[in-house]
Protein backbone atom coordinates (compact mmCIF):
# COMPACT_ATOMS: atom_id res chain seq x y z
CA UNK A 1 0.00 0.00 0.00
CA UNK A 2 1.10 3.80 -0.38
CA UNK A 3 2.05 5.98 1.73
CA UNK A 4 -0.63 8.06 0.66
CA UNK A 5 -3.53 5.12 0.85
CA UNK A 6 -1.81 3.98 4.58
CA UNK A 7 -2.19 7.91 5.76
CA UNK A 8 -5.94 8.35 4.52
CA UNK A 9 -6.71 4.74 6.13
CA UNK A 10 -4.93 6.09 9.53
CA UNK A 11 -7.15 8.79 9.35
CA UNK A 12 -10.66 7.44 8.82
CA UNK A 13 -9.15 4.80 11.52
CA UNK A 14 -8.67 7.49 13.89
CA UNK A 15 -11.78 9.12 13.12
CA UNK A 16 -14.17 5.85 14.05
CA UNK A 17 -11.78 4.66 16.74
CA UNK A 18 -11.89 8.09 18.78
CA UNK A 19 -15.55 8.37 18.51
CA UNK A 20 -16.40 4.95 19.47
CA UNK A 21 -13.79 5.81 22.62
CA UNK A 22 -16.25 8.69 22.84
CA UNK A 23 -19.25 6.75 22.77
CA UNK A 24 -17.75 4.54 25.56
CA UNK A 25 -16.59 7.29 27.95
CA UNK A 26 -19.93 9.30 27.52
CA UNK A 27 -22.56 7.64 25.95
CA UNK A 28 -22.87 4.33 27.23
CA UNK A 29 -22.22 2.47 30.33
CA UNK A 30 -18.84 0.49 30.74
CA UNK A 31 -17.28 -0.35 33.80
CA UNK A 32 -15.01 1.53 35.34
CA UNK A 33 -11.84 0.08 34.53
CA UNK A 34 -12.54 0.22 30.90
CA UNK A 35 -13.18 4.22 31.53
CA UNK A 36 -9.80 4.31 33.12
CA UNK A 37 -7.79 2.29 30.22
CA UNK A 38 -9.52 4.55 27.68
CA UNK A 39 -9.10 7.68 29.38
CA UNK A 40 -6.01 7.72 31.18
CA UNK A 41 -3.62 4.87 29.12
CA UNK A 42 -5.02 5.42 25.37
CA UNK A 43 -6.63 8.70 25.03
CA UNK A 44 -4.68 10.55 27.77
CA UNK A 45 -1.45 8.37 27.63
CA UNK A 46 -0.32 6.58 24.34
CA UNK A 47 -2.60 8.77 22.03
CA UNK A 48 -1.45 11.97 23.34
CA UNK A 49 2.02 11.11 23.41
CA UNK A 50 2.61 10.14 19.97
CA UNK A 51 0.09 12.97 18.65
CA UNK A 52 2.46 15.55 20.48
CA UNK A 53 5.80 14.20 18.99
CA UNK A 54 4.52 14.04 15.97
CA UNK A 55 3.48 17.27 15.68
CA UNK A 56 6.97 18.78 17.45
CA UNK A 57 8.98 16.83 15.36
CA UNK A 58 7.30 19.01 12.16
CA UNK A 59 7.67 21.81 13.84
CA UNK A 60 11.14 21.09 14.43
CA UNK A 61 11.25 21.05 10.65
CA UNK A 62 10.04 24.65 10.13
CA UNK A 63 12.22 27.18 10.70
CA UNK A 64 15.50 24.73 9.09
CA UNK A 65 13.18 24.39 6.14
CA UNK A 66 11.95 28.08 5.47
CA UNK A 67 15.55 29.19 6.50
CA UNK A 68 17.42 27.15 3.86
CA UNK A 69 14.98 27.31 1.09
CA UNK A 70 14.51 30.34 1.28
CA UNK A 71 18.14 31.54 0.98
CA UNK A 72 18.38 29.08 -1.98
CA UNK A 73 15.86 30.79 -3.75
CA UNK A 74 16.94 34.34 -3.52
CA UNK A 75 20.40 33.40 -4.64
CA UNK A 76 19.18 32.05 -7.22
CA UNK A 77 16.73 34.87 -7.78
CA UNK A 78 18.98 37.73 -6.87
CA UNK A 79 21.13 38.46 -10.43
CA UNK A 80 17.26 38.00 -12.01
CA UNK A 81 15.00 41.24 -12.51
CA UNK A 82 12.60 38.38 -11.82
CA UNK A 83 12.52 38.64 -8.10
CA UNK A 84 10.25 41.65 -8.11
CA UNK A 85 7.74 40.25 -10.25
CA UNK A 86 7.79 37.13 -8.94
CA UNK A 87 6.71 38.62 -5.44
CA UNK A 88 4.30 41.19 -6.68
CA UNK A 89 2.69 38.44 -8.74
CA UNK A 90 2.69 35.92 -5.32
CA UNK A 91 1.67 38.49 -3.11
CA UNK A 92 -1.49 39.86 -5.47
CA UNK A 93 -3.04 36.05 -6.25
CA UNK A 94 -2.66 35.75 -2.16
CA UNK A 95 -5.02 38.64 -1.65
CA UNK A 96 -7.20 37.86 -4.93
CA UNK A 97 -7.96 34.18 -3.56
CA UNK A 98 -8.75 35.53 0.10
CA UNK A 99 -11.21 38.02 -1.19
CA UNK A 100 -12.41 35.67 -3.47
CA UNK A 101 -13.18 33.03 -0.27
CA UNK A 102 -14.68 36.17 2.22
CA UNK A 103 -16.77 36.93 -0.90
CA UNK A 104 -18.42 33.28 -1.71
CA UNK A 105 -18.59 32.88 2.42
CA UNK A 106 -20.76 35.87 2.44
CA UNK A 107 -23.45 35.22 -0.31
CA UNK A 108 -23.57 31.62 1.14
CA UNK A 109 -24.15 32.82 4.43
CA UNK A 110 -26.88 35.56 3.31
CA UNK A 111 -28.63 32.20 0.92
CA UNK A 112 -28.65 29.75 3.56
CA UNK A 113 -29.07 31.30 6.75
CA UNK A 114 -27.09 29.68 9.43
CA UNK A 115 -28.31 31.69 12.39
CA UNK A 116 -31.52 32.64 11.64
CA UNK A 117 -33.27 29.32 13.98
CA UNK A 118 -30.63 29.71 16.30
CA UNK A 119 -31.93 30.21 20.03
CA UNK A 120 -29.87 32.43 22.33
CA UNK A 121 -29.56 30.94 25.66
CA UNK A 122 -27.12 32.06 28.14
CA UNK A 123 -24.63 34.18 26.60
CA UNK A 124 -20.81 32.59 26.89
CA UNK A 125 -18.08 35.11 27.44
CA UNK A 126 -15.34 35.49 25.20
CA UNK A 127 -11.98 37.46 25.87
CA UNK A 128 -10.74 38.45 22.80
CA UNK A 129 -7.49 39.43 22.44
CA UNK A 130 -6.53 42.73 20.83
CA UNK A 131 -5.36 43.61 17.76
CA UNK A 132 -2.01 45.12 17.58
CA UNK A 133 -1.38 48.52 15.73
CA UNK A 134 -0.61 48.33 12.12
CA UNK A 135 2.01 50.49 12.66
CA UNK A 136 3.50 47.75 15.55
CA UNK A 137 2.89 44.51 12.80
CA UNK A 138 4.93 46.74 9.93
CA UNK A 139 7.79 47.36 12.77
CA UNK A 140 7.97 43.33 13.99
CA UNK A 141 8.37 42.02 10.41
CA UNK A 142 11.87 43.51 10.63
CA UNK A 143 13.67 41.27 13.08
CA UNK A 144 16.52 42.92 15.29
CA UNK A 145 17.67 39.76 16.41
CA UNK A 146 17.63 36.78 13.43
CA UNK A 147 18.51 34.24 16.29
CA UNK A 148 15.60 35.16 18.44
CA UNK A 149 13.26 35.46 15.71
CA UNK A 150 14.12 31.46 14.68
CA UNK A 151 14.03 30.62 18.28
CA UNK A 152 10.85 32.35 18.95
CA UNK A 153 9.27 30.71 15.30
CA UNK A 154 8.47 34.51 13.91
CA UNK A 155 8.46 33.46 10.18
CA UNK A 156 8.03 36.76 8.98
CA UNK A 157 10.79 37.98 10.81
CA UNK A 158 12.70 34.91 9.12
CA UNK A 159 11.54 35.01 5.92
CA UNK A 160 12.79 38.73 5.73
CA UNK A 161 16.26 37.73 7.30
CA UNK A 162 16.66 34.80 4.35
CA UNK A 163 15.56 36.86 1.53
CA UNK A 164 18.07 39.51 2.44
CA UNK A 165 20.89 36.52 2.96
CA UNK A 166 19.91 35.12 -0.18
CA UNK A 167 20.18 38.03 -2.01
CA UNK A 168 23.65 39.20 -0.45
CA UNK A 169 24.69 35.48 -0.86
CA UNK A 170 23.94 36.09 -5.20
CA UNK A 171 26.11 39.70 -4.87
CA UNK A 172 28.94 38.12 -3.01
CA UNK A 173 31.40 36.58 -6.06
CA UNK A 174 33.02 33.56 -5.06
CA UNK A 175 32.20 33.41 -1.24
CA UNK A 176 28.71 34.11 -1.82
CA UNK A 177 28.99 30.80 -4.20
CA UNK A 178 30.65 28.87 -1.54
CA UNK A 179 27.76 29.64 0.66
CA UNK A 180 25.46 29.14 -1.74
CA UNK A 181 26.36 25.42 -2.47
CA UNK A 182 26.28 25.08 1.62
CA UNK A 183 22.75 25.85 1.77
CA UNK A 184 21.78 23.69 -1.45
CA UNK A 185 23.27 20.84 0.00
CA UNK A 186 21.58 21.79 3.75
CA UNK A 187 18.46 21.90 1.88
CA UNK A 188 18.70 18.38 0.74
CA UNK A 189 19.37 17.26 4.15
CA UNK A 190 16.18 18.74 5.71
CA UNK A 191 14.07 17.18 2.68
CA UNK A 192 15.42 14.00 3.59
CA UNK A 193 14.12 14.52 6.92
CA UNK A 194 10.84 15.12 5.37
CA UNK A 195 11.17 12.00 3.66
CA UNK A 196 11.64 10.28 6.66
CA UNK A 197 9.01 11.69 9.04
CA UNK A 198 6.76 11.09 6.40
CA UNK A 199 7.04 7.58 6.31
CA UNK A 200 5.98 7.92 10.27
CA UNK A 201 3.18 10.00 9.36
CA UNK A 202 0.32 7.19 9.65
CA UNK A 203 0.71 6.69 13.18
CA UNK A 204 0.95 10.14 14.17
CA UNK A 205 -2.09 10.89 12.03
CA UNK A 206 -3.86 8.61 13.96
CA UNK A 207 -3.17 9.16 17.53
CA UNK A 208 -3.88 12.75 17.12
CA UNK A 209 -7.67 12.29 14.74
CA UNK A 210 -8.26 9.49 17.67
CA UNK A 211 -7.38 11.87 20.83
CA UNK A 212 -9.21 14.47 19.43
CA UNK A 213 -12.54 13.16 18.51
CA UNK A 214 -12.65 11.17 21.63
CA UNK A 215 -12.56 14.00 23.75
CA UNK A 216 -15.19 15.81 21.28
CA UNK A 217 -17.39 13.60 19.69
CA UNK A 218 -19.25 13.68 16.35
CA UNK A 219 -21.99 15.15 18.72
CA UNK A 220 -20.17 18.44 18.73
CA UNK A 221 -21.05 19.16 14.47
CA UNK A 222 -24.73 18.82 15.76
CA UNK A 223 -25.27 21.51 18.29
CA UNK A 224 -24.36 23.81 15.42
CA UNK A 225 -24.90 22.29 12.49
CA UNK A 226 -26.60 24.84 10.00
CA UNK A 227 -23.17 27.22 10.52
CA UNK A 228 -20.56 23.63 10.76
CA UNK A 229 -22.19 22.46 7.27
CA UNK A 230 -22.33 26.14 5.60
CA UNK A 231 -18.84 27.09 6.19
CA UNK A 232 -17.67 23.62 5.24
CA UNK A 233 -19.72 23.59 1.67
CA UNK A 234 -17.99 27.39 1.45
CA UNK A 235 -14.28 25.43 2.26
CA UNK A 236 -14.91 22.42 -0.26
CA UNK A 237 -16.30 25.13 -3.37
CA UNK A 238 -13.20 27.44 -2.68
CA UNK A 239 -11.08 23.84 -2.15
CA UNK A 240 -12.40 21.96 -5.55
CA UNK A 241 -14.19 25.35 -7.47
CA UNK A 242 -12.17 28.68 -6.91
CA UNK A 243 -8.73 27.40 -7.10
CA UNK A 244 -9.60 24.42 -10.24
CA UNK A 245 -10.72 27.52 -12.10
CA UNK A 246 -7.82 29.90 -11.05
CA UNK A 247 -4.94 26.70 -12.54
CA UNK A 248 -6.89 26.42 -15.36
CA UNK A 249 -7.29 29.24 -16.62
CA UNK A 250 -4.18 31.13 -15.19
CA UNK A 251 -1.38 28.90 -15.80
CA UNK A 252 -3.90 26.15 -18.28
CA UNK A 253 -2.86 22.88 -16.23
CA UNK A 254 -5.10 20.21 -15.22
CA UNK A 255 -7.28 20.94 -11.24
CA UNK A 256 -7.56 16.81 -11.38
CA UNK A 257 -3.60 16.39 -11.28
CA UNK A 258 -3.10 18.80 -8.68
CA UNK A 259 -6.07 17.61 -6.23
CA UNK A 260 -4.77 13.75 -6.84
CA UNK A 261 -0.89 14.45 -5.42
CA UNK A 262 -2.47 17.16 -3.01
CA UNK A 263 -3.99 14.24 -0.78
CA UNK A 264 -1.10 13.21 1.28
CA UNK A 265 -0.52 17.08 2.31
CA UNK A 266 -4.40 17.33 3.64
CA UNK A 267 -4.15 14.50 5.54
CA UNK A 268 -1.28 16.02 7.82
CA UNK A 269 -3.14 19.30 7.03
CA UNK A 270 -6.11 17.73 8.93
CA UNK A 271 -4.54 16.03 11.48
CA UNK A 272 -2.49 19.11 12.60
CA UNK A 273 -4.80 22.01 11.92
CA UNK A 274 -1.38 24.32 11.35
CA UNK A 275 -0.32 25.28 8.00
CA UNK A 276 3.21 25.94 9.45
CA UNK A 277 3.67 22.66 10.67
CA UNK A 278 2.79 21.10 7.10
CA UNK A 279 5.08 23.54 5.95
CA UNK A 280 7.79 20.86 5.17
CA UNK A 281 5.07 18.27 3.65
CA UNK A 282 3.64 21.42 1.40
CA UNK A 283 7.55 22.87 -0.17
CA UNK A 284 8.32 19.07 -0.58
CA UNK A 285 4.71 18.40 -2.60
CA UNK A 286 5.22 21.62 -4.53
CA UNK A 287 9.04 21.02 -5.71
CA UNK A 288 8.85 17.29 -6.09
CA UNK A 289 5.56 16.54 -6.97
CA UNK A 290 4.23 19.14 -8.77
CA UNK A 291 7.03 20.53 -10.77
CA UNK A 292 7.82 23.88 -9.34
CA UNK A 293 11.44 24.95 -9.26
CA UNK A 294 12.85 25.68 -5.72
CA UNK A 295 13.67 29.46 -6.91
CA UNK A 296 9.78 29.66 -6.63
CA UNK A 297 8.97 27.28 -4.39
CA UNK A 298 11.07 28.42 -1.71
CA UNK A 299 9.59 31.46 -1.48
CA UNK A 300 6.30 31.39 -2.58
CA UNK A 301 5.46 28.30 -0.10
CA UNK A 302 7.00 29.56 3.04
CA UNK A 303 5.16 33.03 2.54
CA UNK A 304 1.67 31.54 2.07
CA UNK A 305 1.98 29.41 4.84
CA UNK A 306 2.58 32.56 6.48
CA UNK A 307 0.11 35.09 5.09
CA UNK A 308 -2.31 32.77 2.65
CA UNK A 309 -5.37 32.30 5.41
CA UNK A 310 -8.17 31.57 2.73
CA UNK A 311 -10.12 28.99 5.01
CA UNK A 312 -9.63 31.40 7.59
CA UNK A 313 -11.05 33.87 5.56
CA UNK A 314 -14.29 31.66 5.45
CA UNK A 315 -14.71 31.17 8.33
CA UNK A 316 -14.90 34.92 9.11
CA UNK A 317 -17.01 35.74 6.92
CA UNK A 318 -20.30 32.61 8.03
CA UNK A 319 -19.14 33.40 11.02
CA UNK A 320 -19.99 37.55 10.89
CA UNK A 321 -23.03 36.86 9.49
CA UNK A 322 -23.91 34.12 11.44
CA UNK A 323 -23.50 36.30 14.94
CA UNK A 324 -25.69 39.44 13.00
CA UNK A 325 -28.41 36.49 12.41
CA UNK A 326 -27.98 35.14 15.87
CA UNK A 327 -28.30 38.62 17.30
CA UNK A 328 -31.06 40.07 15.25
CA UNK A 329 -28.63 43.09 13.41
CA UNK A 330 -29.21 43.21 9.80
CA UNK A 331 -25.70 44.08 8.09
CA UNK A 332 -25.80 46.71 5.61
CA UNK A 333 -24.41 46.43 1.99
CA UNK A 334 -21.34 48.81 3.41
CA UNK A 335 -20.83 46.46 6.32
CA UNK A 336 -20.32 43.40 3.79
CA UNK A 337 -18.06 45.68 1.44
CA UNK A 338 -15.97 45.92 5.45
CA UNK A 339 -15.89 42.68 6.41
CA UNK A 340 -14.58 41.50 2.75
CA UNK A 341 -11.76 44.38 2.82
CA UNK A 342 -11.13 43.92 7.08
CA UNK A 343 -10.85 40.16 6.26
CA UNK A 344 -8.59 40.21 3.05
CA UNK A 345 -6.11 42.57 4.47
CA UNK A 346 -6.25 41.21 8.22
CA UNK A 347 -4.62 37.83 6.72
CA UNK A 348 -1.58 39.40 6.41
CA UNK A 349 -1.61 42.35 8.62
CA UNK A 350 -2.18 39.73 11.69
CA UNK A 351 -0.22 36.86 10.36
CA UNK A 352 2.84 37.07 12.80
CA UNK A 353 0.19 37.11 16.05
CA UNK A 354 -0.65 33.73 18.07
CA UNK A 355 -4.67 32.62 17.29
CA UNK A 356 -4.43 34.66 14.38
CA UNK A 357 -7.96 33.31 13.65
CA UNK A 358 -10.13 34.67 16.83
CA UNK A 359 -8.15 38.12 16.75
CA UNK A 360 -8.93 38.53 12.79
CA UNK A 361 -12.62 36.98 13.78
CA UNK A 362 -12.75 39.61 16.89
CA UNK A 363 -11.01 42.72 14.33
CA UNK A 364 -13.86 41.89 11.61
CA UNK A 365 -16.78 41.67 14.36
CA UNK A 366 -15.62 45.35 15.92
CA UNK A 367 -15.58 46.43 11.78
CA UNK A 368 -19.23 45.65 11.46
CA UNK A 369 -20.34 46.63 14.68
CA UNK A 370 -21.45 43.62 15.93
CA UNK A 371 -20.65 41.61 20.08
CA UNK A 372 -17.15 39.98 20.22
CA UNK A 373 -18.78 38.21 22.05
CA UNK A 374 -20.53 35.77 19.75
CA UNK A 375 -17.12 34.17 18.84
CA UNK A 376 -18.13 32.00 21.62
CA UNK A 377 -21.20 30.40 19.97
CA UNK A 378 -18.86 28.82 17.32
CA UNK A 379 -15.89 27.53 19.82
CA UNK A 380 -17.41 24.41 19.97
CA UNK A 381 -16.72 23.14 16.54
CA UNK A 382 -14.62 25.90 15.96
CA UNK A 383 -11.58 22.80 15.99
CA UNK A 384 -12.99 20.73 13.71
CA UNK A 385 -13.41 23.46 11.10
CA UNK A 386 -10.24 24.51 11.59
CA UNK A 387 -8.86 20.71 10.23
CA UNK A 388 -10.01 21.65 6.51
CA UNK A 389 -9.49 25.44 6.78
CA UNK A 390 -5.65 24.38 7.05
CA UNK A 391 -5.93 22.15 4.11
CA UNK A 392 -7.89 24.51 2.25
CA UNK A 393 -4.78 26.83 3.01
CA UNK A 394 -1.91 24.43 1.96
CA UNK A 395 -3.74 24.02 -1.42
CA UNK A 396 -3.89 27.40 -2.41
CA UNK A 397 -0.02 27.77 -1.01
CA UNK A 398 0.80 25.29 -3.84
CA UNK A 399 -1.80 26.15 -6.53
CA UNK A 400 -0.42 29.90 -6.26
CA UNK A 401 3.06 28.46 -6.69
CA UNK A 402 2.20 26.72 -9.80
CA UNK A 403 0.75 29.15 -11.26
CA UNK A 404 3.62 31.93 -10.90
CA UNK A 405 6.21 28.78 -11.63
CA UNK A 406 4.51 28.39 -14.86
CA UNK A 407 4.36 32.00 -15.68
CA UNK A 408 7.89 32.54 -14.96
CA UNK A 409 9.26 29.53 -16.67
CA UNK A 410 10.16 27.94 -13.52
CA UNK A 411 8.07 25.04 -13.91
CA UNK A 412 8.85 21.16 -14.94
CA UNK A 413 5.34 20.20 -16.44
CA UNK A 414 6.89 16.73 -17.10
CA UNK A 415 7.00 15.68 -13.23
CA UNK A 416 3.59 17.07 -13.18
CA UNK A 417 1.53 15.26 -15.08
CA UNK A 418 3.38 12.55 -14.44
CA UNK A 419 0.93 9.94 -12.38
CA UNK A 420 3.71 7.66 -10.82
CA UNK A 421 3.97 10.37 -7.78
CA UNK A 422 0.09 9.76 -6.78
CA UNK A 423 0.97 5.92 -6.29
CA UNK A 424 4.16 6.46 -4.33
CA UNK A 425 6.62 5.69 -6.80
CA UNK A 426 10.04 7.91 -6.78
CA UNK A 427 9.89 10.09 -9.28
CA UNK A 428 13.18 10.28 -11.75
CA UNK A 429 14.49 13.26 -9.80
CA UNK A 430 17.22 14.18 -7.70
CA UNK A 431 16.49 14.45 -3.79
CA UNK A 432 14.68 12.08 -1.43
CA UNK A 433 12.24 9.41 -2.88
CA UNK A 434 8.39 11.09 -3.52
CA UNK A 435 6.20 8.99 -1.75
Amino acid sequence: MSLTNRILLSMVAGILTGSLFNLLLHGVTVPGLVQVVIADYLVGGLFDVVGRIFVASLKLLVVPLVLVSLICGASSLGDSARMGPIALKTLCLYLLTTALAVSAALLFAVLVGPGTAVQLGAEATFQATAAPPLTDVLVDIFPSNPIRAMADGKMLQIIVFALLTGYAISHAGEPGRRIATFFRDMEAVVMTMVGILMALAPYGVFALLAKLFANMGIGAILDLAAYFFTVLAVLLFHLFGVYSVLLKLLAGLSPKMLLNKMRPVWAFAFSTASSGATLPITLHTAEKRMGVHNSVAGFTVPLGATINMDGTAIMQGVATVFIAQVYGVDLSMGAYITVILTATLASIGTAAVPGVGLITLALVLEQAGLPVEGIALIIGVDRLLDMVRTAVNVTGDVTVSVIVAKSENQFDQEVFLDPRADRGEPLPADGPPTV
